[in-house]
This record gives structure tokens, C-alpha cells and sequence, in this order.
């Protein structure tokens, strides 16, 4: 049977649990690759509105001590891409840590590549940013936080929704509007394999989201590199949080779009198949929270 490790720590300091998440995973996924890190900026909202810029600083630099050959930061927002990533500060950032920045709304249209996968619900497939698709490693982060607007969750699977263009096609209207959103979202992930996932749930919205929404304190940074396993574990800490009737009212592997993600062989298909790493006592005490609701469903 496959199984997925997912490293779970529970900690406040997001620089000293990315690296221990990280510490806890195989250590040569990145060694001597060229990446493309795709974080969550839909906005530039505080976490978990968007990417915490301390996560994504430790993030890179973790990498780097990995071996990465170079990191590149890929990103579309859900506003001007621009004006999100200069109200972070992410020029600057990047440059003093030595990484590139491709800011995907200014890609020209023959690097939005057209991706039909089969029996999709796009109604005639999807287009992807061509770095993003001809990335050497594609490493990723994510939130843990409710959607208020029809996804339930954004967490790893969601994050597909940047790889898209906003302006000039209709595909977030097509998505939003549809009755399979949830499908859809995780048929993006088709398009794209990441080799290293992190989630940071030292803040969470419990309610609400993506931007804003109501607020607990999660403490904790899980690390792996199956979305499917990433985004169960992500909603059993909702779940352990206390959240929304459509996260406590429903099982973890009938969430639409954990099932449909699963459907596709995006990664594991039950909570069995999950395995759960830490590497201290703390951590553990939280993590066998999370595997009893995991089991639970």
C-alpha cells in the first residue's frame, strides 16, 4: 500500500518549524535542481491571507541549504499580481536571498500553454503558465484556512488555481460558477507534480477565507509531497480547530476535493495510507490528535 509521510510540528516560530518539518523529509529533493516555488499570494492580506513572508524567507533558505542549483518565485494573484507582491515586499525579498521573480500576469500569451486533460470538468481544458510547466522541481506552500467561495478549503490542491490566467480568459468565472468547482480545482493539479510541499497553520482561518476570515491560532507546520495527504491532514487540523459545518459535518475523504484528487491518482486514497512524523514530544501529543480524527474521518 502507498504511503504518504507528512512531518507535522507544533510550534508559534515559522522559521524554526520550516525547519524542522523539512529536517524531518528526505533531504535530496532539490539537491542541485533549478526551482520554481509557487506560494499563496491571491492577495496580500496577512497570514493566512496570503504567504507569510517569515515562512517563505525560511522556506527558500532551507532550500538552498538543500542544494537547490536556484530558486525562482512563480506567482498570479487573484489582484494585480504586482501590486501584491510590492505590498509584501517580494522584490526586494527576493533579491537579498538571491532568487528570481516571475510575475505570471506578465507572461506573454504564448506562454499560457493549453492543458486538456481527460475527462475534465473544464469545457475545453485549462492554460498553464509555461514555467511552472517546464520547471526542473516544482516546490510549493500553502495556508490552512476555509474558502468562503465555494472551494470549502484552500490549502495544497487549491493552490492550482495561480497556475491559470486571470485576465484575458474566463476560467475563474467558469470555475466559480460551476456546481464541480471542487472537481475542477483538483483537475488543475493534472497539470504540475510538486516534489516538496509546506503548509503553514501557525495562524488559520477557521471560517471565512481566503482573505479574511475568522481567526484561531493552529501552531503548526506540516511538510510532504503528496497534496492529497497534505490537504487531509490540513482539514483534521480544521476539524481539531473547530471550524465551519462544511468542514466538521463531512468526512475528510468525501470532501470533493480530496475525492476527486484521489479519483485522478494524485496521491492517496484514505487516511491509512498516511503517515504522521515528528521529532519531539509536543509535536506528538498534537499529532495523535490529528490521526484519531484522520481514522475518524
Amino acid at each position: 500500500m502507498k504511503q504518504a509521510v507528512v512531518s507535522l510540528v507544533n510550534t508559534e516560530d515559522r522559521a524554526d518549524g520550516v525547519s524542522r518539518a523539512l529536517g524531518l523529509l528526505a533531504q535530496d529533493r532539490v539537491k542541485g535542481k533549478h526551482v520554481l516555488l509557487k506560494p499563496n499570494f491571491n492577495t496580500a492580506d496577512p497570514a493566512p491571507g496570503s504567504t507569510h513572508n517569515a515562512t517563505l524567507r525560511a522556506y527558500i533558505r532551507e532550500l538552498q541549504r538543500m542544494g537547490a542549483a536556484s530558486v525562482t518565485i512563480g506567482e498570479r494573484s487573484y489582484a494585480k499580481t504586482a501590486e501584491v507582491l510590492a505590498a509584501k515586499g517580494i522584490d526586494t525579498f527576493a533579491a537579498e536571498l538571491g532568487v528570481r521573480l516571475i510575475n505570471f500576469d506578465e507572461l506573454p500569451p504564448e506562454d499560457w500553454v493549453l492543458f486538456r486533460p481527460a475527462d475534465s470538468h473544464w469545457k475545453d481544458g485549462f492554460r498553464v503558465a509555461r514555467p511552472l510547466l517546464e520547471a526542473e522541481t516544482v516546490v510549493t506552500t500553502c495556508c490552512l484556512k476555509t474558502h468562503g467561495h465555494g472551494g470549502i478549503f484552500t490549502l495544497s490542491l487549491k493552490l492550482a488555481v495561480g497556475i491559470v490566467p486571470l485576465r484575458g480568459y474566463t476560467y475563474m468565472s467558469e470555475m466559480h460558477s460551476s456546481p464541480h468547482q471542487r472537481r475542477m480545482i483538483a483537475e488543475l493539479n493534472l497539470a504540475y507534480n510538486p516534489a516538496l510541499i509546506l503548509l503553514d497553520g501557525v495562524d488559520a482561518f477557521v471560517d471565512g477565507g481566503p482573505d479574511k476570515g475568522v481567526r484561531k491560532a493552529g501552531n503548526v507546520i506540516l511538510a510532504g509531497d503528496d497534496r492529497i495527504a497534505i490537504d487531509a491532514v490540513g482539514v483534521a487540523i480544521l476539524k481539531k480547530l473547530g471550524s465551519n459545518r462544511e468542514i466538521m459535518e463531512k468526512k475528510i475523504f468525501e470532501q470533493e476535493q480530496i475525492a476527486r484528487a484521489a479519483e485522478l491518482g494524485l496521491g492517496v486514497a484514505s487516511p491509512a495510507q498516511i503517515k504522521l512524523v515528528t521529532g519531539d514530544s509536543r509535536s506528538e501529543a498534537y499529532a495523535a490528535e490529528v490521526r484519531n480524527i484522520l481514522q475518524a474521518g
